[in-house]
């Protein structure tokens, strides 16, 4: 069924028995449960890549630092950190890096196997992106071609797949360039819109070629620590805004949280009566371990109760760190709603390695209980409704939730769909904060519990990593086997809070 353009950027709210699609009954959840009730104000850590403090649907929920003077240069509420207003930045004006294993073999980290390992890994996606980016940059001069053609042709500047078959072929030529812009046009809704996603492409491929996997680059270098110290501290500064325009994924994660829902701009946040906190320590490229344990401990340590992290890598040379760091926002009741990662794999098996987790010592038991980690749903509810790009497993994932085509929050003003289960933990983050918030006596745990019991869970099989070969239970890819469900979840949330039901 073809959503109408308010569905489209709206179908995560939406119920799956009234409306048909596989949404969080958030909407219902609002009109018929919280309706114009105001919890307590919850403070939620956005661990990403900065986000824009000054965006219209974003400013009005920052978390502020009351403690600290802005701009003074004084660590007022010596708290370790200088000016931190809204959050921290670990990245300081650092912006591009290297992925782990290319940090592996620059420096010589590990021993022999790890190294190995590590190489094995860096020359099958150096080769894979390499003859991408070419084929990709072949594609566009054929595509500017053929786009030629076909404006002389129709004698028109735009047109869109079903004005292609107004042309008659009469040459083998003909039909190559017919054939190929219908399929390339499967992938936008017209020309413009195509070139722009191959362009994007491109520039994507270039960076993971010129940042990510060159082995000369060294973008951690402009900050002036040592990031495998755990010890060196003090570095980066108190302005976890995003550094450039392009630094999206942050301020994106961000809208879908919390944007300001009593605005009548862009969009609705999950979650109301919530202050974002923004912590700077993803770049583009694999995150430091150091940066990840630092910015939890941070967040913890500055009153928030829920820390979203959409992001992970395969190699972690320092997880000892990241894992302490968890069982220390344990420790403080902190929840912590990790994005599954979007390599279609199945988690469970070992040769698929996704870190931050929490499965460090023994296969399928969890060494924390405030981990809550989040596979991806399209708008799609039947056999294609798990995201094509979206990790599963029955043991490392918890639950579902929607993450496909996700329209929140951009830099300056803007908004666009993204894609990925990093919006997928958001609505869980958001979720958790609604509940976090109406009963706040509920712990860390207790919340994740409620959130994966509420779920609803459908009777069907359907496709994974978009292999049609590969047909699975819904319900064997999570723990839970379950979708997100606001409604059920703050019905639930009520009974445990009273305690009706025990958890």
């Amino acid at each position: 069924m073809e959503l109408t353009e308010e569905e489209k950027k709206n179908w995560f709210h939406l119920d799956l028995l009234n409306d048909t699609i596989p949404g969080m009954s958030l909407d219902r959840a609002y009109r018929e449960i919280i309706k114009d009730k105001k919890g307590v104000p919850v403070t939620v850590a956005v661990l990403d890549s900065g986000m824009d403090l000054d965006h219209e649907d974003l400013r009005e929920v920052l978390w502020s630092n009351t403690n600290e003077i802005p701009g003074n240069g004084i660590d007022n509420d010596n708290n370790g950190y200088v000016d931190d207003i809204h959050g921290y930045n670990f990245l300081g004006e650092s912006y591009h890096e290297q992925v782990e294993y290319t940090r592996i073999l620059r420096l010589g980290i590990g021993d022999e196997a790890y190294q190995e390992k590590a190489k094995k890994a860096h020359e099958k996606e150096f080769g894979e992106i390499a003859e991408g980016a070419m084929q990709m940059k072949g594609m566009v001069f054929f595509l500017e071609e053929a786009d030629k053609f076909i404006i002389r042709e129709l004698g028109k500047s735009t047109y869109e797949a079903a004005d292609l078959n107004k042309i008659e072929p009469d040459n083998e030529m003909t039909e190559q360039i017919l054939y190929f812009l219908k399929e390339m046009l499967t992938y936008g809704e017209d020309m413009e819109e195509l070139k722009e996603m191959v362009a994007e492409g491109i520039t994507q491929m270039d960076g993971r070629l010129n940042y990510h996997l060159n082995l000369e680059f060294d973008g951690r270098k402009i900050v002036g620590d040592n990031p495998y110290d755990i010890t060196d501290v003090g570095y980066g500064n108190g302005n976890p805004k995003n550094l450039v325009k392009d630094e999206s994924h942050g301020t994106h994660v961000a809208g879908i949280i919390a944007a300001n829902r009593d605005n009548s701009l862009g969009i609705n946040g999950v979650a109301d009566n919530v202050a974002i906190m923004s912590i700077r320590a993803v770049p583009d490229g694999d995150e430091y371990d150091k940066d990840i344990a630092l910015g939890i401990r941070y967040a913890v340590d500055n009153g928030a109760k829920i820390i979203n992290a959409s992001f992970g890598k395969s190699f972690s040379p320092n997880a000892e760190w990241v894992y302490d760091a968890l069982k220390y926002a344990a420790s403080k009741d902190v929840l912590f709603v990790l994005a599954a990662g979007n390599d279609g794999n199945d988690l469970d098996d070992p040769k698929n390695p996704n870190y931050p987790n929490d499965h460090k010592y023994i296969k399928g038991q969890e060494f924390v209980d405030n981990v809550i980690t989040i596979g991806a749903l399209i708008s799609e509810f039947g056999e294609n409704m798990v995201a094509v790009f979206s990790n599963y497993g029955a043991q490392n994932v918890d639950i579902f939730a929607p993450g496909d085509k996700i329209y929140s929050t951009m830099p300056e003003n803007e908004y666009k769909f993204q894609g990925g289960t990093s919006m997928a933990a958001p609505m869980v983050s958001g979720l958790a904060a609604l509940i976090r918030s109406h009963y706040p006596q509920l712990t860390a745990n207790q919340v994740k519990k409620i959130i994966m019991e509420s779920g609803i869970k459908p009777k069907l099989k359907v496709t994974v990593a978009g292999d049609p070969e590969k047909i699975l239970p819904f319900d064997q890819l999570s723990r839970s086997g379950k979708i997100v469900n606001a409604y059920n979840a703050l019905i639930m949330a009520e009974k445990v809070s009273r305690g009706k039901v025990k958890m």
